[in-house]
């Protein structure tokens, strides 16, 4: 298995919008962060993909550990 790479340790921010399918970079690997480029390809890691329940901001999770993906859950702090 291919460890996940820590993109950032501290969430992305963007502004979701009502309905929209989005996929979450959950390898790390992505040029696109927080979203999936296909630089996954090769590795047994796959983003995950969401639909917005609403338009709002989000905070995605930057270093691809949190137990609550694709949504940051503070993990980093103790990376």
């Amino acid at each position: 298995m291919i460890d996940v790479v820590v993109a950032q340790k501290s969430p992305f921010t963007f502004e979701a919008e009502a309905g929209k399918k989005y996929w979450w970079c959950a390898c790390g690997r992505s040029a696109k962060q927080p979203f999936c480029d296909g630089s996954h390809k090769g590795t047994s890691l796959t983003p995950q993909m969401f639909v917005a329940e609403r338009s709002e901001t989000l905070w995605m999770c930057g270093c691809k550990h949190t137990k609550q993906p694709p949504f940051c859950d503070g993990t980093h702090e103790s990376l």
